[in-house]
Formats: structure tokens, sequence, C-alpha cells
């Protein structure tokens, strides 16, 4: 019968009330230990399944946390997720992954949906800390909210986050130390926090040593990277950078395969950072530089400070977790003797 079986149906062929049943589901130590074995006998006969989303519904108590990201597409996000998972699958809670795709009007109605379903808290990074009205209205409502790879610009909520402004510094630093004074910056688009945060870095550690070009992105993404390395590359050589930051590994992949699609030569013409330390970075024909991020750590981190705010009932206190990134040196700014 299996789908199609009720708790009626089980009561029934057991002989004992639903109220029975329902406790040998929810409370079997309410229930005789006869009683339960001739339930779950009934269970097994009719191939009962309870529908266990519409109890929670009711009970108001969902077993399912949601995560926004960016980029599901972005190993970065993967990675973070996969995080997240690991912590929620310790509580027996499901994770609900929702894609973005950095538009404020995906995100708006991924959210939507996400407090239609009453999932008990939501991880997220926000696409635009400009558009967070909806955001701001889910919290009210009494959903907890964690931020996801973004500082505590909210004070009233927890947050998880890389010091992505010393991150940028790490990487002007190793390319000032090898002599480069043209360089550029490349990502975007500069209405997300991060990408800001690493220009900020970038710049303010090189100061007036180097040359500073920056070419700003649509997205980032493999294909932006080799635009922008176009871009790069057309220049006269007297004005091309000799080393290129890019805002993360996906943009540093594609300056690579531009850079060598054009005939020029990494590191010896021109050097990448990337950002993230994704696995595809060592694994590259050059392998990539990169800013490393905790990016596991950075989903169980914020996971667990969730499901703290859910189990408090209102007595938790926010807290915002900044971990320091570290740089990564391979093949891409250093020359194979």
């Amino acid at each position: 019968m299996g789908a199609t079986t009720g708790i009626k149906d089980v009561a029934r062929l057991a002989g004992v009330s639903v109220g029975t049943v329902s406790n040998v589901l929810n409370h079997p130590e309410r229930v005789a230990e006869a009683t339960r074995l001739r339930v779950r006998q009934a269970i097994a006969e009719l191939g009962f399944v309870r529908n266990d989303s519409a109890r929670q519904l009711r009970a108001g108590n969902s077993r399912q946390i949601a995560i926004v990201v960016l980029d599901v597409t972005n190993p970065f996000f993967t990675d973070v997720v996969r995080g997240a998972e690991m912590a929620a699958e310790d509580h027996g809670v499901l994770v609900v992954v929702c894609n973005s795709s950095e538009s404020v009007d995906r995100e708006r109605r991924h959210l939507d949906v996400l407090e239609e379903q009453r999932v008990r808290g939501v991880l997220i990074t926000p696409v635009d800390d400009a558009h967070t009205s909806r955001l701001e209205l889910l919290i009210a409502r009494g959903t907890p909210v964690v931020l996801v790879d973004r500082g505590s610009g909210w004070p009233s909520r927890c947050s998880v986050a890389v010091d992505d402004v010393f991150g940028g510094r790490l990487a002007a630093e190793h390319l000032i130390a090898r002599g480069h004074r043209r360089v550029a910056f490349v990502g975007g688009p500069m209405s997300i926090q991060q990408v800001i945060d690493r220009h900020r870095g970038f710049s303010a550690a090189l100061g007036k040593t180097a040359r500073l070009i920056t070419v700003d992105t649509p997205n980032l993404t493999v294909t932006s990277g080799r635009v922008a390395a176009g871009q790069l590359a057309e220049l006269p050589a007297q004005q091309r950078p000799t080393a290129v930051f890019c805002a993360n590994d996906l943009l540093a992949l594609g300056v690579l395969q531009g850079l060598t699609h054009r005939g020029l030569r990494v590191p010896e013409d021109v050097a990448i950072v990337g950002y993230d330390d994704i696995e595809f970075a060592a694994a590259a024909a050059v392998p990539l530089s990169s800013v490393r991020q905790p990016r596991e750590q950075l989903g169980r981190t914020a996971t667990e400070l969730l499901l703290d705010e859910i189990q408090a009932n209102g007595d938790h206190q926010h807290r915002h977790v900044l971990f320091q990134p570290e740089l990564v040196v391979r093949a891409s700014t250093e020359k194979v003797p």
C-alpha cells in the first residue's frame, strides 16, 4: 500500500488507537513494549511511511535549514556547503541549497519560498548589502539568519567571514617582494563586498610602490577572466602589468588561459595570484598561487552558530567569527628552475 497507507490503517491493523500509533512514532518510551512491537509490525506489513514534513510544519518545528550561495558552480561554495552539511548532519538537520546566481531578484525569490516552507534558519552570502530589505523582513518574522563569507556589518546577526582586506595585502606583499611594479587587479562586480575588500587590501599594500590597473569584471567566472586577459594582453608591452591578482580562482584560471593563448608565459611574462585556493588551483596547467580560505570551516562554523541560535529560543548572543587567510605559493608566481 506504501504512500497511500495512513496512520488510521496502521491503528486498525494493530488494534490500537491513532494516538497510540503517534506515540510509537514520536514518543515510544510512553508505550508498552508489546504494543510497540505490534504497531511496528503493522507499519512494516503495510509499508507505511509517515509524512514527516507535514508533521513538522504543523508543529512549527522543521528539520531543514537553507544556505543561499552566490554561485553554486563555484567550487568555493561547494566546499562551504559541504562544511555546512557535515555540521547539520551531526544534529539530524537537512540543508537545502539555493543559488542566487549573483542576482538580487533571484535571492529574494528564494527567500520567499524558504519562508513559505518554514525552514528553521538561513545561511546566506547576500548578493548586495544595499538590497537587504527582504532579508531583514525574514529576520523580523523570527527566522534566524547567519551571514556566510560576510563580515559583521549587521551587529544583530551572527556572521562568519575571512579577513579579505588582509588577504589582498598578502597578495600585494608577495608580488612586491618578487619585484613587480606594474600590477593589475581583476575582479567584480564591485557591489560584492568580498571583491571590494580584496581590492582595498591589495591597493593599500601596494601604496606608491607599484602602478595598479583595475579591471572590473561583470562576474567572478572563468569566462570573465579570459576576457580580462585579452584586455591586459592588448596593452603595449611597456604598460602591460607583470603580475595580476584575481578576486577568485575562477577568474585566475581564466586569466591564465587567456594569457597563454596569446603567447604570454606564466610566470615569466605575467605572474598570477588567485583567491580561495580551490582544488583546481593546484591542478592548473601552471599551478596557481592563491590566497587560501578555510572553506569547509566557514560552512561548519556558520551552521553551528545558526543551530545554536535556533535552539536558544531567544537567549542567544550573536558572534562574529573572522578567520585569517594564508598565501599558498605555487608556480604561477615562482619561476621553476
